[in-house]
């Protein structure tokens, strides 16, 4: 049986966590940041873990995690 191969564009935006949940980072952290407070901008640092409906295609897309 052949090997899987990884979708690149998936590995580079997501990862998966030790339990299996996959993480995104945030949004709203590119440009436009004077706006925003920093207490805001310092949360929006940490990852984001995706939702459980767009979770099972992302794991499909990353085959060996």
């Amino acid at each position: 049986m052949p090997k899987q191969k990884t979708k690149k564009a998936v590995r580079k935006r997501f990862k998966l966590s030790a339990k299996g949940k996959v993480l995104k980072p945030q949004a709203f952290r590119r440009h436009l940041l004077g706006d925003k407070s920093s207490s805001r901008k310092r949360s929006l640092r940490r990852l984001k873990v995706v939702d459980h409906t767009q979770s099972d295609m992302i794991k499909r897309c990353l085959p060996y995690g």
